[in-house]
Formats: C-alpha cells, sequence, structure tokens
C-alpha cells in the first residue's frame, strides 16, 4: 500500500513539474485548489514579497511559508524535505547567505530536473538539489542546523518514519520548522481513497492531535503551532466524490481541513 501510495504521488508531481505554473494552478494540487490556500491567491502574495522568492521556481504547490517562522540564520545548513523546483530552497537561502548552504530533497527525478535547472540560471553554487525518499534519507547524521518543508509530508505514507530522519540528520540544538495539511474530524471515504485526493494533499492528512503526538514520540521539544488556518475545498471539487446528500452531510459535521506550521526543537 505504501508503495502504491508513492507511486500515485511521483507519477502526479511528474506530471505537475512538466507543466508550466498557468497550467498547474488549474490542477487540484495548485494553489487554485485543494492543496491551495483557503484565499486564491494568498500564498502567491505572501511569497512576492519575500526576499529570495523566484517566480519560476513556485509552482503554487504550498500550504504555507515555513521559512516566515524558521529562524534561519546567516551560515546555517538548510534541508528542505519535497522541494520540488526549488522554491523555499531559494528563499531559504536568502536567509543563509554566501556563507550557508541550502540541501533540497525530492523523490521525483522530474521535480530535481526542474530545480537544478531554476539553480543554474540563478548562478548558486550554495545550493544542491539531490534525488531521495523522506522515510530513508542519503543524508548523514546531525547534518542541518533547520529542516523546512512545505505541504510534503503529509503526502508521506509512514509519517512516523519521516519524523525520526528529521531527528536523525539533525544537528543537536538544531530545529524544523514545516507548513502541512491536518485535520480535524474524518473526511467521507470517498475522499479519503481517492488517488488524485491523496497527491492533493487532502487525503494523506491526518488528524492534528495525532500529527503532534508522532512528534513528541520522536523526541521532539518545544513544540509548538505558529500559524494556523482552515482551507475551505470549493464545493465543485467536493461534488466530483460527494453527492449533493453527502456533501450536506458534510458541512454539518464541519470537519476541518487546516494548515499548520509546526516548529521542533531536536
Amino acid at each position: 500500500m505504501s508503495k502504491d501510495l508513492k507511486a500515485i504521488v511521483k507519477e502526479k508531481y511528474s506530471q505537475i513539474a512538466l507543466q508550466s505554473k498557468t497550467q498547474n494552478e488549474s490542477s487540484c494540487c495548485g494553489s487554485t485548489g485543494c492543496c491551495g490556500e483557503s484565499e486564491i491567491s494568498m500564498i502567491g502574495d505572501e511569497y512576492n514579497h519575500v526576499k529570495g522568492y523566484h517566480k519560476n521556481a513556485d509552482l503554487g504547490l504550498g500550504c504555507g511559508l515555513p521559512t516566515e517562522f524558521a529562524e534561519i540564520k546567516e551560515g546555517h545548513h538548510v534541508l528542505d524535505l519535497g522541494s520540488g523546483a526549488g522554491n523555499d530552497c531559494f528563499v531559504a537561502r536568502a536567509f543563509v547567505g554566501e556563507k550557508g548552504k541550502v540541501t533540497g530533497i525530492d523523490f521525483t527525478e522530474a521535480m530535481v530536473e526542474k530545480a537544478l535547472e531554476n539553480n543554474q540560471k540563478l548562478g548558486y553554487t550554495n545550493v544542491e538539489f539531490m534525488l531521495g525518499d523522506i522515510e530513508e534519507m542519503p543524508l548523514p547524521d546531525n547534518a542541518f542546523d533547520v529542516v523546512i518543508s512545505n505541504c510534503v509530508l503529509n503526502l508521506v505514507p509512514d509519517k512516523a518514519k519521516a519524523f525520526k530522519e528529521i531527528y536523525r540528520v539533525l544537528k543537536p540544538g538544531g530545529h524544523f520548522c514545516v507548513s502541512d495539511v491536518v485535520l480535524s474530524g474524518d473526511l467521507p471515504d470517498k475522499i479519503k481513497q481517492d488517488a488524485e485526493m491523496y497527491a492533493g494533499c487532502i487525503s494523506g492528512a491526518i488528524q492534528k492531535n495525532d500529527y503532534l503526538k508522532i512528534i513528541l514520540e520522536n523526541n521532539f521539544t518545544d513544540v509548538s503551532i505558529e500559524k494556523e488556518k482552515e482551507i475551505a475545498i470549493p464545493n465543485p471539487i467536493l461534488l466530483k466524490y460527494l453527492s449533493m446528500d453527502e456533501l450536506r452531510k458534510f458541512k454539518k459535521e464541519k470537519t476541518g481541513i487546516y494548515s499548520i506550521t509546526v516548529k521542533a526543537k531536536k
């Protein structure tokens, strides 16, 4: 099952990597879809004013702005999980400066290729991108000051294993700051089981309390939610999976889908 889910995500994000941003924004995973903010232009507005932002590296796939709260300092070595076309890596690079370093890891070959192309155009010598699985990162222990991620860990089948790996690669005293999607209440089975919604960051999400519990069980301390807001899935998308009666029931039960930005220390 885990291999099947990974194959679904890899195939979907390979397709996205080959699309233009304009094409992508109309998809489920784009910034106008279920994986974006409840305000359609919210992500773009935030990033447009962020130092280090490069539009060509932004595929509209995030659900927050983890670098805003990550306390990245000059000289830090930063790891971005699920780095995609390199958007958050290039933002992080503006914080670490010439003396620091940024590493992006993604398990989709097409995304890594796109990130490398973007980096070549920008000419950064202290930003690197590599192919790898977040559950089994080909990276050394105690190597990074900060780990960031944007709407990626909810796509990982074994989240406990992912956080264990984050703990392993962080330096003692290092910390992570990730933006992710979590739930309050249960999603209808039809949405949970749908591959497109999984690749769109929604059906792979777990309960917020369970998410925080996994972090604590992996020995992190000083866990805090820096930002939280509800994601509103448009009715036309929900009606692809639910009947009108099921939609009314879903609304009545007030199941919450939230974007949260979480920080914790090793």
